[in-house]
């Protein structure tokens, strides 16, 4: 796992757990850790191996013994990401843009439990197709070229298995997702999140690769800082 500190003279700690396959480098995920660094946020970003063994060896164990040292700080999780933040403890306020906390519909549930059963290492599967009008308009040609496009079937069990022992999450815990994500489903987020802490915005999975990202970042930053408050108070601010 790959880990890297961005605004080291920040004066808020920030810890941010990107999804499966993002990297730094990626146009679109540095523009969002530029807004991030921009409000002042000392950014520790974890880019995540794409092909795993253990959920807890190869993804949780290693950021929550690094946020350990942490006296407090903030979480934003993407995707992958927020399957591993919904397990970490410390954090003040808990963002998440599109929990992988349950596969999408493209998924059928045969094929995760016939792989599931394969004692397998070997990234054999295909991991679907992720092009702009999955991702979103933003995703740029750097990042498409550099998807993984397999996974094990190792893989496939650990994250069910995760998900389906997904904790109780935060009271106060922020989402903002897309109706028309294809990745994710979106039933685990409407059980455990109440309604008035979800933010909905159109595009794909990503929200930093929505063409209406500049709209949101704000109140991205916002639920950072306050938690559910600053997404209840926008809402009752006149359309």
């Amino acid at each position: 796992m790959r880990h890297r500190v961005f605004n080291e003279d920040g004066e808020e700690e920030l810890v941010f757990v990107m999804g499966w396959g993002n990297r730094w480098t990626h146009e679109n995920v540095s523009w969002l850790i530029g807004k991030l660094t921009e409000a002042g946020y000392r950014v520790h970003a974890f880019e995540l191996p794409t092909n795993i063994d253990d959920f807890k060896a190869d993804w949780l164990e290693p950021i929550a013994e690094y946020v350990l040292d942490l006296e407090e700080y903030q979480l934003l999780g993407h995707s992958a990401g927020a399957l591993i933040g919904q397990a970490l403890d410390g954090a003040d306020n808990h963002v998440y843009l599109s929990p992988f906390w349950g596969y999408g519909e493209r998924y059928s549930e045969p094929l995760l439990g016939g792989a599931s059963r394969v004692p397998s290492t070997f990234p054999c599967l295909p991991a679907g197709e992720f092009d702009r009008e999955a991702l979103g308009q933003e995703a740029t040609d750097h990042q498409l070229a550099t998807i993984p496009r397999w996974v094990s079937p190792t893989f496939v069990r650990e994250t069910r298995h995760a998900q389906e022992n997904l904790l109780t999450i935060d009271h106060d815990a922020v989402v903002f997702c897309s109706l028309t994500d294809p990745v994710i489903s979106l039933r685990p987020i409407g059980h455990r999140v109440p309604a008035e802490h979800v933010v909905l915005y159109n595009g794909g999975h990503e929200l930093f690769s929505s063409p209406g990202r500049e709209r949101y970042v704000e109140l991205l930053l916002e639920a950072l800082e306050e938690g559910a408050d600053a997404v209840e108070a926008r809402e009752t601010v006149p359309a």
